[in-house]
């Protein structure tokens, strides 16, 4: 990635020793979950610790949590966790491949807006955990001279531990600054027309073989059912995505379903879960033949590289299923960038026009 160029200046009417001021831009920051930087055991520890103590993640009380957390989980789980983050590691880069492709996603609209507002915009990434942190970017864009910020978390669908918690980090990062500048960040896009076509010629694409899918399974990230009584809107965003989805296509709704993956702890989480709906497909249904998409991920990261295409595949398998397709998220891909950059446009209005 490039580093900015700062260019600062004294005011012109400013008086003798007064600091120089970068000239005024408009800083996209795009933020994603994050990543270990490495798949050893304190690396991992280090990470899960500060996921699992977000309280938008887990939300019981820390009296209770955090001994079975400390003493309990992150005593086991670092092994778990960086053996399945080992088996997908961008070995050529050493980091996870969320990481690479975030930064092909950022490298991609730093062109596509700097075609558009030259060198009015300032665009980089943050994580919500791990590096880079959301404190260092933004101090970095107000350094160079950004008097507005819009924040872009990557997530099309509005969840409490996922686009609220990047906000709150986002919000946090800003009560430390003695200059804020003025601040945006954009609504959940999972209805979104360029984000549904992103999604539909995904699809298309991964159908145009010989061996058509009988069935898409929409896999979602799940969440506690509790969540959805308590207000969260995420399980009927994910609902609509996939009927708008079923209706770009064209199909039936048998042709289509809805599932939710990455199930933890003893609660209830949304139904059905992926790993037994893909096995009762095959074993139930007959279905020998499906594709499985995870929209809400905007880029392959362990639930969809390692989850999806390990647990997931080997429960179709199992069941009798034979033959498994899993679609990529959108990544970097022309289209996906294309949807992104009109939402970022939108949100620009009034600052860049």
């Amino acid at each position: 990635m490039t580093e900015p160029t700062i260019q600062a200046t004294c005011p012109v009417h400013a008086p003798s020793g007064h600091p120089a001021i970068p000239r005024e831009k408009t800083g996209i920051l795009l933020a994603n979950l994050g990543t270990p930087d490495n798949y050893d055991y304190w690396s991992m520890r280090r990470y899960l610790n500060e996921f699992l103590s977000d309280r938008r993640v887990i939300d019981y009380s820390p009296w209770k949590w955090q001994p079975l957390l400390q003493l309990v989980i992150l005593t086991k789980r670092p092994f778990t966790s960086g053996k399945a983050y080992k088996s997908i590691w961008n070995e050529d880069k050493n980091e996870s491949p969320l990481m690479t492709i975030t930064r092909d996603q950022t490298d991609a609209m730093r062109t596509r807006m700097a075609a558009e507002y030259g060198d009015d915009v300032m665009v980089d990434f943050c994580m919500r955990y791990g590096n880079p942190s959301t404190r260092l970017k933004v101090r970095e864009m107000i350094e160079a001279g950004c008097t507005r910020i819009l924040f872009v978390p990557l997530y099309p669908h509005y969840a409490g531990a996922t686009s609220a918690t990047a906000n709150d980090e986002f919000f946090r990062a800003l009560m430390k600054e003695v200059r804020q500048p003025a601040a945006r960040t954009i609504a959940p896009y999972f209805d979104h027309p360029d984000y549904i076509e992103a999604l539909a010629r995904s699809v298309e694409t991964a159908y145009a073989g010989a061996a058509r899918p009988e069935i898409l399974v929409v896999s979602y990230h799940g969440m506690p059912q509790r969540y959805l009584m308590e207000g969260d809107p995420y399980h009927c965003q994910c609902q609509k995505t996939t009927r708008l989805l079923k209706e770009r296509l064209g199909w039936e709704d048998s042709q289509i379903t809805t599932t939710f993956q990455s199930v933890f702890g003893p609660e209830e989480w949304l139904k059905p879960y992926t790993v037994d709906e893909v096995a009762r497909l095959a074993r139930e249904d007959g279905k020998r033949r499906i594709a499985v998409i995870a929209p809400a991920f905007s880029a392959d990261c362990i639930e969809t590289l390692e989850e999806i295409n390990d647990e997931i595949r080997e429960s179709f398998e199992e069941a009798g299923g034979e033959e498994f397709t899993y679609i990529p998220c959108l990544n970097d891909s022309p289209a996906h960038i294309d949807a992104l950059a009109g939402v970022i446009r939108e949100n620009l209005r009034g600052w860049l026009d």
